[in-house]
């Protein structure tokens, strides 16, 4: 250990302290877990290493998470720890997207969110210990967060708009058309285009490259206004279904 570098240990407490202080910032609430990242042998480190200077070299913004890297789950929200920052995201006002990610051992599924400032924070299935945890889990922080008041503008005539999807109270609109709720029998995302399915009727299909955004409040929202059990619901692993996020 070189002269005057800090023991491991308060490394880690200062760390945690500037993750409290933003979570508390925004209002987070209680911690109720905490997902690092994973353990990598010493040639996985040497690839991560040399992968990384690939990306620099092609100009990508987003960091491998690397040692040291956590992210904590909260009753509002979450912080991510990477590269030296810390990112403060809120359930109620984030956008979540599902997209392909590079990784050193490939192309694999992230969760692309939206942090308190509007800055990009990329969780890549890799970065963190449990995906089978942490993953559905914030899917099903930000639909419980964000259902009840948009059901609430729907009601009031409201029409919100999920990237190339548009949906009110009584129709959801993609590709220059639309639908009844009554007609929907389901909405998919599947290789860069989203389809919403009608019974006895042509398809809605529109462009959905970026993925779309807040997928699983729009399917919940949908699940709401064809009534219950009418759309099948989404999958939680990257790579176990065909929705988008």
């Amino acid at each position: 250990m070189s002269a005057g570098a800090a023991p491991r240990g308060r490394d880690e407490e200062l760390v945690l302290a500037r993750i409290s202080a933003a979570a508390g910032r925004a209002g987070l609430g209680r911690r109720y877990a905490t997902h690092r990242a994973p353990r990598t042998e010493t040639g996985a480190r040497w690839g991560a290493a040399a992968f990384a200077g690939v990306r620099r070299l092609l100009g990508s913004g987003t960091p491998e998470a690397g040692a040291g890297a956590r992210l904590d789950l909260y009753e509002r929200g979450a912080t991510a720890f990477a590269g030296g920052r810390v990112r403060a995201v809120r359930f109620d006002s984030t956008v979540v997207r599902r997209l392909g990610a590079l990784t050193p051992r490939g192309v694999t599924w992230g969760l692309v969110l939206a942090d308190v400032h509007g800055g990009r924070v990329l969780l890549r299935r890799g970065d963190f210990e449990r995906p089978e945890e942490w993953w559905p889990g914030i899917r099903r922080a930000v639909t419980a967060a964000q259902v009840p008041p948009a059901l609430t503008a729907l009601e009031g005539g409201g029409r919100l708009v999920f990237g190339p999807v548009w949906i009110t109270a009584d129709e959801v609109g993609a590709g220059g058309g639309a639908l009844r709720w009554s007609e929907v029998r389901g909405i998919e995302v599947l290789e860069g285009s989203v389809t919403v399915r009608a019974a006895g009727r042509r398809p809605l299909r529109a462009a959905a490259a970026s993925g779309i955004p807040n997928f699983c409040v729009l399917h919940a929202l949908a699940g709401h206004l064809t009534g219950p059990g009418r759309l099948p619901g989404p999958g939680h692993l990257p790579g176990t279904e065909g929705h988008g996020g």
